[in-house]
Order: C-alpha cells, then structure tokens, then sequence
C-alpha cells in the first residue's frame, strides 16, 4: 500500500449532505431570494416588494375557509377530447401530462365550507393546469358550484386564474362562456351572491364571461386582467397603451373593478361582503 493510499483511508469518512435545489424562491418582480419555506408561509406573497405569486387551488381552499377545514366537491364527468385534437401532441397526452404534474382531473375545483363562520362554496381556477384554459370540464364545475351555492342557500365566490378558452376544444370551449351565464343568472334568481376574485393572470374568454359577472369584483394586487394581450391591441389601434393597462390598479382607477385586496386580507374581506349581501344567513 502507497503511502498516498494510507493518508487516504485514514482520513475519517463523511457524507456528502445534499442541499435541496428548492430552498429558495427568486421574486420575478424584484429579484429578491427568500427561503421558499418564508415565501410558502406568507401566501406565496414576496416579503420584499408583495408581488403576489400564483397558488393552486388546494393552498387556496386552506387559506380562505376558516382553519383549512373545506370539504371538496366532486368533479363532473365529461366528454375528454370530444374533437380528437392534436399538434404536436394529442390533446389526451396533454391531459394525462397535466394530471401527473398538478395531482387534479382539470383546471376548476369546488369545494364548500366556512368563512369566518359564514357558509361559503368556492370555486378555484387553478392556471398550473394547462394555463387554467377553460374546457367541457371547467364549465362543468363551474355550474356544479352554483348548483351546490343553490343547495347550500350559501354566496358562490370565485377565483379567477386562465389564458382564457382551450384552443384543443375548439368551438365547444367557447360555448362555455354563455352556459356560466345562465347559471349564474339562476343564483341571482335564488338571491345568492355571486362574487369574483381575480388573480393573475384572468384572461381571454374568462375574462369575457363569468369573471366580469360578478355581484362585486375584487383582484389580487398587480394581476394581469384583459381579453386580448398588450401587443395585439397596440398592433391594432396603432398606439402605445399607457404604463400599468390591463393591471388591477389601473382597472380600479377606471371602474372595472370594486376592490384591490391584498391577499392576506382577502378571507376577512370576503367574510365582510357575505354578512352584507347574505345579512339573514349572517344573522343566522
């Protein structure tokens, strides 16, 4: 044995301690690192600048309904690639891939519980599914909200996330957008509210449909909330927007919207609002 490999072995054996790729989160807005498990604990709101980031509808649910405690509604069952679409891959593919990666069957969940001791069903548009895009399977869940707001005698709050229709439904995505309307037309007929959360980004014809319906509109600080993009209306009018269109704050300062709420200031909000337009269910 060398004397190299004597120095070697008697070197004491220590173990190469992995660090985790995701212990940070960098704020897209500012640039700022923050320990992922700071960034998880408050919303997924950046302590430095309070760009709100995205959640899906499970973080949701846990943070609007008191404690966390919600009980989720099932998923309707639809007609899955009813135009056997396909581009580069079959739109079956694309599900499948989407499923695996969120853990959910589509981009709209309902779930029904309290809100600072208020009955409550929401409905969350989740955009880590396929952009949020709205399908067969979003209407669908959408109309099972209401139906569920109708039995419950409870408000339908929704949060709104979606780059607008799904391309791979063609035209049957789009009649989603009149199908929402009647239903929310039959709450109002049961004199149940009806209000909308925006979050970013709610776009396209989601922004078209049922998330301008609402009883009150609220949104999340600094979402992005239009139909068309940026580029495509400067393209067409041939004039530079002005800094910050297609923002809340500028659709608040225009009339678009009734409120900008911070999110964790939303569930204290929303309570507000139910004891308002549901003041005997409050009372109750």
């Amino acid at each position: 044995m060398s004397w190299i490999d004597r120095v070697r072995n008697a070197i004491p054996f220590v173990v190469k301690r992995e660090t985790p790729e995701n212990l940070w989160h960098k704020c897209p807005q500012c640039g700022a690192m923050t320990f992922l498990k700071e960034y998880e604990e408050n919303q997924n709101v950046c302590p430095k600048c309070e760009h709100h980031g995205r959640i899906g509808a499970a973080k949701r649910f846990d943070t609007i309904f008191d404690s966390g405690v919600h009980t989720p509604l099932p998923a309707p069952a639809v007609r899955e690639d009813p135009l056997k679409f396909r581009d580069t891959k079959t739109y079956a593919a694309r599900l499948k891939a989407a499923r695996t990666t969120s853990g959910e069957q589509d981009a709209f969940l309902n779930a029904k519980g309290e809100i600072e001791g208020r009955k409550a069903v929401v409905g969350v548009q989740d955009f880590a599914f396929m952009g949020g895009s709205m399908g067969l399977a979003v209407g669908a869940a959408f109309v099972a909200g209401v139906e569920a707001a109708i039995a419950e005698k409870a408000p339908y709050i929704v949060f709104t996330a979606a780059g607008g229709a799904r391309m791979q439904e063609g035209i049957l995505s789009l009649m989603q957008m009149p199908k929402t309307t009647v239903a929310i037309q039959k709450l109002h007929e049961a004199g149940l509210p009806y209000i909308v959360v925006m979050t970013d980004p709610t776009t396209g014809g989601v922004t078209a449909s049922y998330a301008m319906l609402g009883d009150v509109q609220l949104a999340e600080p600094g979402a992005l909330i239009g139909f068309a993009g940026q580029r495509v209306i400067e393209q067409t009018i041939r004039e530079k927007l002005p800094e910050g269109f297609q923002r809340s704050e500028y659709l608040l300062d225009h009339g678009m919207l009734d409120m900008v709420v911070h999110r964790k200031d939303l569930r204290e909000t929303l309570a507000r609002l139910i004891a308002y337009l549901v003041p005997e269910k409050a009372a109750a």
